[in-house]
């Protein structure tokens, strides 16, 4: 056979090699995005409407990645699914490869000066809607191939599982497996209304809170009844009590403005209100320590530089 014939043969069949492979790894990244997807829904229906694929094709992809992967990913019940040991390693992983990948094709197709693609994140709600919403809309103003999925909760949220890029938090880091940017100091305080005040007296020592309405936050599962203070220079917590229990920072300080009870809130929630008069600081001089305020993520993630870019934007405002 000619030469040039051969290498006209060999051309044909490396290019045909080359479609297949690029349409293979576009095939595998689709279907690790559509695992990633199951794993933040906790179920395959939900995350096939959300990505509009049908069940059956939900399925096939899935059996496709495990048959490629050589391991049973998700444990499947009649209610819901949850991830294998296998799983849990490949949905680290596969946010790292994606993230990488999401990072790699923006900087070649957009250049290194423009920014696309989502940011998911959490904040709590009441310093969400007034220090973090409006940081939001100037970034999104600033880049518009960017997209923002932000989560306002007063709870803990499972990044991973979630596939949050981050979390703006208060208080101690309870998880020590994520790493944490401060983003300065914060305290707690204990407030009321004037009306409050007027109505039922001032609490001079924690002790008497016994005594009072106390709007309680919950977080998550757990009800915020103890609150700490300082006395005669020692820690002393005191157990309160009230009518009115919610999970919403901005629903406790809207109570507490309203006169509804006591409550305690942080510092960078009510700054305003203390400025305004809308609410009075009751037993500062028993204040407990102050406590941080601080972006987390998870050590293993990948940070895109539209992640990046917007987590230095927070650090600075808040900071």
């Amino acid at each position: 056979m000619p030469a040039n014939i051969v290498l006209a043969v060999f051309f044909d069949n490396y290019l045909e090699f080359k479609i297949l492979f690029r349409n293979f790894r576009r095939m595998v990244l689709e279907n690790l995005a559509l695992f990633l997807r199951i794993a933040e829904k906790g179920g395959m229906a939900a995350a096939g409407r959300e990505m509009g694929l049908s069940p059956a094709s939900v399925s096939e992809r899935l059996a496709a990645l495990e048959k490629y992967y050589g391991a049973t990913l998700l444990a499947r019940t009649t209610r819901a699914v949850s991830l294998t040991e296998a799983g849990r390693q490949l949905a680290e992983g596969a946010r790292r490869l994606l993230a990488e990948a999401d990072e790699l094709e923006a900087s070649i197709r957009l250049g290194t000066q423009k920014i696309s693609g989502p940011i998911r994140f959490s904040a709590p709600e009441d310093l969400g809607r007034r220090r973090i919403v409006p940081i939001v809309d100037a970034f999104l103003e600033e880049h518009d191939a960017v997209s923002i999925d932000l989560n306002l909760t007063d709870g803990n949220v499972d990044l991973v599982s979630q596939g949050l890029d981050f979390a703006i938090r208060h208080g101690v880091l309870a998880d020590s497996s994520l790493r944490a940017r401060p983003l300065g100091g914060n305290r707690r305080v204990v407030c009321a209304s004037p009306a409050y005040l007027a109505a039922h007296g001032e609490p001079r020592h924690p002790d008497e809170l016994a005594g009072h309405d106390c709007i309680v936050m919950r977080f998550g599962q757990e009800l915020d009844r103890e609150w700490p203070f300082q006395v005669d220079g020692r820690p002393h917590k005191v157990l309160v009590r009230g009518r009115r229990v919610a999970n919403d920072g901005g629903l406790v300080r809207q109570w507490a403005c309203e006169g509804r009870g006591i409550a305690l809130k942080s510092i960078r929630d009510i700054d305003a209100d203390l400025a305004s008069g809308a609410l009075v600081e009751v037993l500062g001089g028993y204040a407990s320590s102050a406590t941080a305020l601080q972006i987390v993520y998870a050590p293993s993630t990948v940070l895109p530089r539209r992640v990046r870019m917007l987590m230095d934007r927070i650090a600075l405002a808040l900071g």
